[in-house]
């Protein structure tokens, strides 16, 4: 298993800037946005889909760090009842890139649409009633298995397994939606276990690694804090604004100031147990933390608990 870095959490930095913080806090897997919800700040698709020599001055600028590239990242919104086309060819794209830069593994999300031909943003199904959400709910999902049973091929003719992210606002967003969806369309589709998600919903990371084994296909590293006295108000479905962390019932942390050295040890040796070897992505979404500052420290705890995690791999 190694240290990776979404570089997203440097987004202010220029490419050579993030690969040299990279390399200076340990890391070797290097994980880079295509586009999607990314404005993609450090590296430019189409350049890049259709230049031998863009893709070569890249590699070689990951590689001459000691790095190379684990992971590309396309956070999109596949089934968006505006924006779905857009994004889906990026997702495409994203696929087609991965097999010319020889990376195996593309992040993105699994998709939610509106509630009908005339909707202008997605309808994310949170509660199992009354009837019609209930119904809409299934359409959702016959809608997603549509897409996945389209794009699982593109993304295996291009030798790419795809990493969706539990993520809200996205149909799979949990360990039983994840497995439903891989039980429909195959292998090819698995999960980026980001435990900062499943922290706040109350899930229990540990039994979704255990859950899932192989399904997990990538892994980032990013801590939340739930603030139990706004959680007695608001409860976890706290629709109050990321900007103002104060009145919030949960926040994304910099890893290690949500939950302490002794829960990531236990989720390193979880993921071990079932066979992960490959990148703990560190993504840095902390508001009251300098994004350096706060990749340096999760970098810093990541590199202990790693150092400490020195059993073999399962089987």
């Amino acid at each position: 298993m190694e240290l990776g870095l979404f570089t997203d959490s440097l987004a202010h930095l220029d490419r050579d800037a993030v690969l040299d913080v990279a390399a200076s806090i340990g890391a070797t897997g290097i994980e880079i946005a295509t586009g999607g919800q990314s404005s993609a700040p450090h590296l430019d698709r189409k350049v890049l889909l259709e230049s031998a020599v863009e893709r070569s001055r890249l590699l070689d600028s990951v590689a001459s760090r000691g790095l190379h590239l684990a992971a590309l990242n396309c956070s999109a919104w596949l089934l968006h009842p505006r924006k779905a086309d857009a994004q889906r060819a990026i997702v495409a794209e994203t696929f087609g890139l991965a097999e010319l830069l020889g990376v195996d593994t593309v992040v993105t999300m699994s998709g939610c649409p509106g509630d009908g031909p005339a909707a202008t943003t997605v309808n994310w199904i949170s509660y199992p009633w009354p009837d019609d959400y209930v119904s809409l709910r299934q359409r959702q999902w016959d809608a997603m298995l549509d897409l996945w049973g389209e794009l699982v091929p593109i993304a295996a003719d291009h030798g790419v397994r795809v990493a969706l992210e539990l993520h809200p606002l996205q149909l799979v967003f949990n360990a039983p939606t994840l497995l439903a969806l891989r039980d429909a369309v195959g292998p090819t589709v698995g999960a980026n276990l980001d435990p900062s998600h499943l922290f706040w919903q109350q899930m229990d990371p540990l039994a979704v690694i255990a859950a899932l084994g192989p399904a997990i296909h990538h892994v980032h590293l990013k801590d939340t804090a739930l603030v139990p006295a706004e959680v007695a108000l608001a409860g976890v479905l706290d629709v109050r604004s990321m900007e103002d962390p104060a009145h919030r019932a949960w926040n994304f942390r910099t890893v290690g100031r949500g939950h302490d050295h002794g829960f990531w040890t236990a989720f390193v040796r979880g993921l071990r147990a079932v066979g992960y070897d490959r990148s703990l992505s560190i993504e840095h979404e902390d508001r009251t933390d300098d994004p350096l500052a706060g990749v340096e420290e999760s970098a810093a705890f990541a590199r202990d608990i790693l150092g400490a995690v020195t059993e073999p791999l399962a089987g």
